[in-house]
């Protein structure tokens, strides 16, 4: 079938009105990282190239008669791989159409709007979704002594900052995402609603969560709440470690398992750290921790307790640098497919392109909404767990 120009032409109002509806759902996560949103295509599987500019050096200013030879960088890059292609369709038979748009009927243009914001909501809610799976890939932990935060006061951001910063984390631009119960907590907080305090009225009219301790604070509706592991009794060996070590032998009176993603305490210690992989609690059992390993030494014979932290909502705080979306057109093959015309709308807020695929077949016509992306957490020392109910 020959290719018709510009059959998607007068879809385009269409479909920018419904990316207005999809711009304005809970996404927290995508305008937070770091993204490579290319228009390029990728398979599952691929894998792509993400570019890191390193960590500047500076140097004492000296005067000479010439500018010193310097100022080179080795510009590192990420490899990630492509893990989903995604697509939402949408089909309208020519009886269908006939029926809306005629007299006093809704007319299809204003149906395909709702349809078309679906479809994108769906595909950017699972793109949401995976980044917030990435709890498992953070550094250490911190949960609310009764699992609330932001209960009474800011202490719990400090301290997340807090974690971060001895991590080595930069702090220039420090990223919270919270769900929307951590969320409905701080807009309680009258320090924050009080103008005379807050020195604005966003949060208290608008409703916008500010920038807080430098922090640049997001909500989600994709924050994560996981079940943990089964583990009890379970000890360190009498081994001793030493600060930075990230691998622990345990004793063999444990029973049960912890799951990777858990926050795990050692007796002594008030450091939560997260297991990197789900391991039994049994004799020699080897529980792995994530960089940058344990903060307080374990002395040789003394054999401490583990314990799974509360359970509750995996918040997560980083470095926007520390987590990376790379998102790709769909593979297509080298002669093209059936599809008579394409477009590529990008939403403005959260930088997502997403591609819109018209097919003409046999008295109707189907639309696919479509996305291929891969996520992934590069630096674990610059990502913590805020754990909150």
């Amino acid at each position: 079938m020959p290719s018709t120009p510009n059959t998607l032409t007068n879809l385009i109002p269409t479909l920018y009105l419904a990316l207005d509806v999809v711009s304005r759902e809970l996404v927290g996560f995508i305008p937070a990282v770091t993204r490579d949103p290319q228009l390029a295509r990728a398979a599952i599987g691929q894998t792509v190239r993400s570019f890191v500019a390193p960590a500047a050096a500076a140097r004492n200013v000296v005067a000479d008669r010439l500018r010193p030879d310097d100022g080179e960088q080795v510009i590192g890059n990420i490899i990630l791989e492509i893990t989903k292609s995604r697509t939402v369709p949408i089909r309208w038979q020519g009886e269908e159409s006939m029926q809306m748009n005629s007299a006093g009927g809704p007319g299809v243009s204003n149906i395909m709007v709702d349809q078309f914001a679906q479809a994108m909501r769906t595909l950017v809610n699972e793109i949401e979704s995976d980044l917030g799976a990435l709890y498992k890939g953070a550094s250490r932990g911190l949960s609310a002594a009764d699992t609330t935060l932001f209960k009474t006061n800011l202490a719990d951001a400090a301290n997340i900052y807090k974690l971060l910063a001895d991590n080595g984390a930069p702090l220039t631009d420090l990223q919270l995402v919270i769900g929307t119960t951590e969320g409905a907590a701080l807009r309680t907080l009258t320090n924050l609603t009080r103008v005379s305090e807050a020195g604005t009225d966003s949060l208290l009219r608008q409703g916008i969560i500010l920038d807080l301790l430098g922090i640049s604070i997001r909500e989600s509706a994709q924050i994560k709440r996981p079940a943990i592991g089964t583990e009890a009794n379970a000890t360190v060996n009498a081994s001793a470690y030493a600060i930075g070590d990230m691998v622990i032998t345990l004793a063999n009176v444990g029973t049960g398992t912890v799951v990777e993603g858990d926050l795990v305490v050692i007796a002594g210690d008030t450091n939560q750290y997260v297991c990197t992989e789900t391991v039994p609690t049994v004799a020699n059992g080897t529980l792995k921790i994530a960089a940058p390993g344990l903060r307080q030494a374990i002395a040789s014979g003394s054999s401490p307790a583990i314990a799974i932290t509360v359970i509750g909502n995996r918040n997560m705080a980083f470095s926007k640098s520390a987590i990376i979306l790379a998102t790709r057109m769909p593979a297509l093959p080298a002669d093209g497919d059936m599809a008579v015309d394409r477009t590529t709308i990008t939403d403005p807020r959260s930088g997502l392109s997403l591609e819109v695929a018209k097919y003409l077949e046999y008295r109707q016509a189907a639309f696919e909404i479509s996305i291929a992306w891969g996520v992934k957490a590069v630096k674990t020392a610059h990502i913590g767990i805020l754990a909150g109910a």
